[in-house]
């Protein structure tokens, strides 16, 4: 029966009186707070991603899209791996908060380097704003493998919630780039002051993370009462945050703790039961960033839309990555077959030659439809692989699960931004 432990220790029951299990509140205000917290776990990279037309005015030979996300990838699996090994032991809340700070202050210095050097270019500003971009990895590592692995041992809506927001800070980046575009494309400097304006936004936005991950999330019923549960199942990871929330856990060696039911599979165990969805992320990534963001920059050619179209190219597929990760909540449409999921992974890679002779053949409508469906399948699966993978497992388990599978994610994005290289080999544009 779960037990969890009132602000002065007590080991209460988690039935009422009854003996009906209570119902935990606040579900529909975790899934509003994940959905936020998801959104600032990417809006400062999406930022730097989706005001590639800027950088490419400043950093013309440098191949901005390609190289920032070259110098983050590194730190984020770097920084993933440790976290990933030593999870079991690592404060959840510190290392989730230690990641939005990190977020806040590097996307204000952001804004920082481009107002102190007054929006020129040259090698001293782009080295800036590649070590800016190591920050991002780091970042990232501790707040989309923290956020992952400890919505994992709580309802599915949360994870989903979560990973809608990711999808949807692209969405909201992409849409204010071309209001700003709109507003400032006839004025001076006028990608700068858009650049600046959304820059800002997504500062504000990782202070609000700050503040909604410390002291609100934290104190919903349904949240301690998911924590308190994976505490009885033995996970240290989040004893600071229930102590924040008023709750103190025991020890094991003041007992109250059933030992074998804290019993868990090693980290090599649970990764090898779920070798397959480890694969399903690396590969899904793989496929996606090969072609986006950098192929959709420098390799789709001159159409009528002329500036418009590379904005406009990842604004569709930002919004239809946003759109498809609702899909797996209708039930039947959700796609839970193990194998059916490695077959549609192994399917995408269909994408690749499409978009290839798309771009040598095919008008602007075509690979704008492509690029959504691009979208709309890295999306889609995603959210099927990370609300399928933790069921059955314990909370510890759960945790330690959703780090490695953030760290198979981050690995397929690291190898799809390298090969992605390879459509411009050959065209002397090293």
């Amino acid at each position: 029966m779960p037990m969890a432990s009132n602000s002065r220790g007590v080991v209460m029951d988690a039935n009422d009186d009854s003996g009906a299990p209570k119902k935990p509140e606040g579900k529909y205000k975790a899934m509003a707070i994940c959905f936020i917290l998801g959104i600032g776990s990417l809006v400062s990279w999406n930022s730097m991603l989706t005001i590639g037309d800027y950088y490419y005015t400043l950093f013309p030979k440098y191949h901005p899209a390609r190289v920032l996300t070259l110098v983050y990838e590194p730190f984020a699996i770097g920084t993933m791996i440790i976290l990933a090994y030593y999870e079991s032991k690592i404060n959840t809340r510190m290392r989730n908060l230690a990641g939005f700070t990190l977020f806040f202050a590097s996307t204000f210095f952001v804004l920082v380097v481009d107002l102190a050097t007054s929006g020129k270019g040259g090698i001293g500003p782009y080295i800036g704003i590649c070590v800016l971009a190591a920050c991002f990895g780091i970042a990232d590592a501790q707040v989309e493998g923290g956020m992952v692995g400890d919505l994992c041992f709580m309802c599915p809506e949360f994870i989903q919630s979560y990973l809608a927001g990711l999808a949807a800070s692209g969405a909201l980046i992409s849409i204010l780039r071309m209001l700003t575009k709109l507003a400032f494309e006839k004025s001076h400097n006028g990608l700068r002051k858009g650049a600046i304006l959304f820059l800002a936004i997504s500062t504000f936005i990782e202070l609000v993370c700050i503040i909604l991950y410390a002291i609100y999330f934290t104190k919903l019923p349904i949240v301690k009462y998911y924590r308190s549960k994976a505490a009885l199942e033995g996970s240290k990871t989040v004893s600071a945050d229930l102590a924040a929330a008023g709750i103190q856990t025991k020890t094991n060696d003041q007992g109250g703790y059933d030992n074998k039911q804290q019993e868990r599979l090693s980290n090599k165990q649970l990764f090898l039961e779920n070798l397959d969805f480890a694969v399903d992320l690396f590969l899904i990534y793989v496929v996606t960033l090969s072609i986006f963001p950098g192929f959709l920059y420098e390799n789709t050619g001159t159409h009528q839309l002329g500036s418009w179209y590379p904005i406009v190219l990842i604004a569709m597929y930002n919004v239809a990555d946003l759109i498809s990760r609702y899909i797996p909540l209708v039930p039947w449409l959700k796609l839970e077959s193990r194998k059916a999921l490695l077959i549609a992974t192994i399917s995408r890679f269909l994408l690749i030659p499409a978009f290839y002779f798309t771009a040598k053949y095919g008008d602007q409508g075509w690979m704008i439809l492509l690029t959504s469906f691009l979208g709309l399948t890295n999306g889609y699966l995603t959210v099927c692989v990370l609300t399928l993978a933790p069921r059955g497992y314990k909370g510890p388990e759960q945790n330690a699960l959703g780090n490695w599978l953030v760290l198979s994610l981050l690995s397929g994005i690291c190898a799809g931004v390298v090969l992605g290289w390879l459509w411009i080999i050959g065209k002397g544009a090293f």
